[in-house]
């Protein structure tokens, strides 16, 4: 039997206090429920309402990419300073701590390697294993406009409806080809197709008029970092993303291929997260190098 409460303290119902629910934080994602918000809030700072992810998926497709030899060496360090890991099943379990304590976004579709048709992709795991592991969310590329387009789209939906099930987001991808453009009409159609699909987020590529990609898409939109550039045109990426509209990065070899990584991703937290001034990011970078 449970102890009778014996306190002699009065009890406060606080009747002059009405409860309230305040909005979630995040474009497009009021209407989640608890878990897939809890999910969300740990991939998006509530604070400043963006994220910064680290990138190192690329293997799936190719193999040991410049920088990710040995992942367990050179992204250790920088995990500290991410808010969301982006990887694959198998670097999870085999060369990161479970102590890291960052959310993990986990790549969720693959097949072709980059000496086959990249679009031609499945989904590689099964929404258990995502449990299992305790991903925030996982991650789907689509091919819209690709030779296996239909495929890859069926891909995400299939993948969304298991997540739902389970409070899990689905991180939607767009894939751009050698033979689709890359500008905003292209993007904009991507991204609106994977949000009315249901992806909880998008990831994109920034390009001119990108205002309109993001006014257009009804979920939070992260940039992807893409081919390696200078630092500070890097850094000058990110920010110009933030002010029209995107809600984070999604950074890999603009930090992981810098001269400085630790020194680099740190300069992009304060833009991200600080609205800090590309020239002061740029300059907290250098300074970090030379230490």
């Amino acid at each position: 039997m449970p102890e009778t409460d014996t306190s002699s303290k009065q009890k406060n119902f606080h009747t002059d206090v009405v409860q309230t629910s305040e909005m979630f934080f995040l474009k497009g994602s009021n209407s989640y429920d608890w878990g897939m918000k809890n999910r969300l809030a740990r991939i998006f700072n509530p604070d400043s309402g963006k994220t910064v992810m680290l990138a190192f998926d690329h293997g799936y497709f190719q193999g040991p990419t410049t920088g990710l030899e040995r992942i367990d060496v050179s992204i250790r360090p920088l995990a500290l300073f991410a808010d969301a890991l982006m990887l694959t099943r198998g670097a999870l379990r085999t060369m990161i701590e479970p102590s890291t304590g960052r959310a993990v976004v986990m790549r969720a579709s693959g097949g072709p390697s980059i000496l086959k048709e990249l679009s031609n992709e499945h989904l590689a795991i099964d929404v258990d294993d995502a449990l299992r592991m305790n991903v925030s969310a996982v991650a789907v590329q689509v091919f819209i406009g690709g030779p296996f387009e239909t495929q890859t789209v069926n891909n995400m939906t299939r993948l969304i409806d298991g997540c739902m099930r389970y409070g899990i987001p689905v991180l939607g991808v767009t894939a751009v080809g050698k033979e689709l453009t890359r500008d905003a009409r292209y993007i904009g159609l991507a991204t609106r197709i994977l949000a009315e699909l249901g992806a909880a987020f998008v990831k994109t590529y920034f390009v001119p008029g990108f205002e309109t990609v993001t006014a257009g898409c009804p979920v939070p939109i992260v940039i992807a970092g893409g081919k390696k550039l200078p630092e500070k045109d890097a850094l000058q990426m990110a920010r110009d993303a933030l002010a029209q509209g995107a809600c984070g990065v999604d950074m890999g070899r603009n930090i992981f291929q810098s001269d400085a990584p630790v020194a680099m991703i740190r300069a992009v937290r304060k833009v991200v997260h600080e609205n800090m001034p590309v020239r002061e990011a740029y300059q907290l970078y250098q300074d970090l190098k030379n230490q």
